[in-house]
């Protein structure tokens, strides 16, 4: 992974700004303990489409399941391209990357994200089981990959940009 600060136009970093860096783990914190992410496709006609999703962040993936009928997902079977953003604009993840459908998972990657699913959303009714995803037949669970995540908690002085090698990490 690479990281680094993303230019910026005159006028957006005071003189004399000092800059620094959010560490990677700081930011994976925020992708696993959130509860809310926000999600934007695009229609098949080029508008944008932005809808509240529910997932887990583990592996350095956003996991998260619904139905192959949503308009997002009928938008990423498209033009798998999308952003993945965390609610606070002060404290700002955003993620561009690529959603597809996962394979189907069980024993251990099950397990793991049942957990997951099941600590942050039980409370509202969610908690899947660990075999949950394990059957080929069961469509819903996805995959979001990153290519770049860029994050703040004090804009400008610690924007950073991460970059990751590996285009697609998607469980297929």
């Amino acid at each position: 992974m690479k990281i680094n600060q993303p230019d910026l136009p005159d006028g957006y970093v005071p003189e004399g700004t000092e800059s620094t860096f959010l560490t990677w783990e700081a930011v994976e914190r925020s992708l696993e303990s959130s509860l809310h992410y926000w999600m934007a496709t695009t229609y098949p006609d080029g508008r944008p489409h932005v809808v509240p999703r529910w997932g887990v962040w583990t592996d350095e993936r956003f996991w998260y399941d619904g139905s192959p009928e949503t308009r997002h997902v009928r938008n990423l079977e498209v033009n798998p391209a999308c952003a993945l953003h965390l609610e606070s604009g002060a404290e700002a993840v955003i993620s561009h990357g690529w959603s597809r459908p996962s394979r189907p998972v069980g024993d251990e990657l099950g397990a793991r994200l049942s957990a997951e699913f099941g600590r942050k959303y039980s409370a509202m009714g969610y908690a899947p089981t660990p075999d949950a995803w394990s059957d080929p037949a069961a469509a819903g669970l996805r995959c979001f990959s990153p290519r770049t995540i860029i994050a703040w908690t004090d804009f400008p002085r610690n924007l950073t940009r991460f970059e990751f090698e590996n285009e697609e990490k998607v469980n297929r």
